[in-house]
């Protein structure tokens, strides 16, 4: 592999790592500047990146629509950085699914901006449960704490269309993987797709049974997603840069050969800890991260845990 591409990879898993244990865990001490930077798709659609996951901001019409909110705190950040880029107001959220990084900013927007989440989604938000393989015991539930501000105002089940024309937006559900939830966002006029964790990056993705993710379907949910029509460029839930679709199939080809070394271990009397131990990420994913042995754990025991 060479310098600059690992030195990409290993910094991308540790912005994850990062994120994912901000919201695990209380802030404590002086707080670090809050700085998003911006990369603009189009002139009318940007990513924030930093404090989170990635928003996008795609400015309508009649207003700014926000594809995930990022951690507590970063709510103002967004909003004072979108200032910076149109002077229309937030009047829309989409979260691509419940977790922490991606969705506690909502409680510090105004309450008449609609949220929109995939029905599970609304569930799994208003349950604040632990996030398998990171998280153990009950969870502070912040919407509850804020009277129940930032919840979805609608939800769908498997397809929802917003706006028309430029500003149609198409929200799909292909079904379960990195929860039971995960929206799709397609933003039609640029073809461009928000997949929110599903691929945070290039490497094991959290597969949250507790929030209704799924192991054994997870490849083929994504396997569906990169064959969606009308997109070109993917915007990930926490990869410093665009993929395409071809590299969303290809993610869904290696978390199937994920599984199949799991199911394989399994049937031949192994253990978890033997996948632990012997699991390698193939070589013909080049640029993929060597997972920790925590999240081969984790995943294999959810892939164990499914297995009939």
């Amino acid at each position: 592999m060479k310098r600059g591409l690992l030195l990409g990879t290993l910094v991308a898993a540790g912005a994850l790592s990062m994120t994912l244990a901000a919201f695990q865990q209380p802030q404590t001490g002086q707080p670090a500047p809050k700085v998003i930077e911006v990369d603009k798709l189009k002139d009318n659609l940007f990513v924030l990146k930093g404090g989170g996951g990635n928003t996008a901001a795609f400015i309508t019409a009649n207003g700014v629509v926000l594809v995930d909110t990022k951690l507590q705190g970063w709510g103002q950040p967004i909003l004072d950085k979108v200032k910076t880029l149109t002077d229309k107001p937030v009047t829309m959220i989409i979260n691509t699914h419940a977790h922490g990084d991606h969705v506690s900013g909502n409680v510090e927007f105004p309450a008449t901006v609609d949220v929109i989440t995939h029905e599970n989604t609304k569930t799994y938000m208003g349950q604040a449960n632990p996030v398998t393989g990171l998280q153990t015991g009950p969870q502070p539930n912040l919407f509850k704490e804020h009277g129940g501000r930032g919840l979805p105002k609608r939800t769908f089940k498997d397809k929802m269309t917003i706006g028309r024309g430029a500003d149609q937006i198409d929200l799909r559900y292909f079904g379960r993987a990195h929860t039971g939830g995960d929206a799709f966002v397609i933003f039609n006029a640029h073809r461009v797709m928000h997949v929110g964790d599903t691929m945070p990056n290039r490497d094991l993705p959290i597969m949250d049974k507790n929030n209704g993710g799924s192991g054994i379907e997870y490849a083929r949910t994504m396997a569906k997603a990169s064959g969606a029509k009308n997109v070109d460029t993917i915007v990930n839930g926490h990869n410093a840069t665009t993929t395409t679709p071809a590299d969303l199939r290809l993610y869904s080809e290696f978390i199937a050969d994920f599984v199949t070394f799991v199911e394989s271990a399994k049937k031949a009397g192994k253990t978890v800890d033997d996948v632990v131990t012997t699991w390698k990420t193939p070589e013909k994913y080049t640029g993929y991260n060597a997972p920790t042995p925590a999240r081969v754990r984790a995943d294999a025991q959810v892939i164990w845990d499914e297995i009939k």
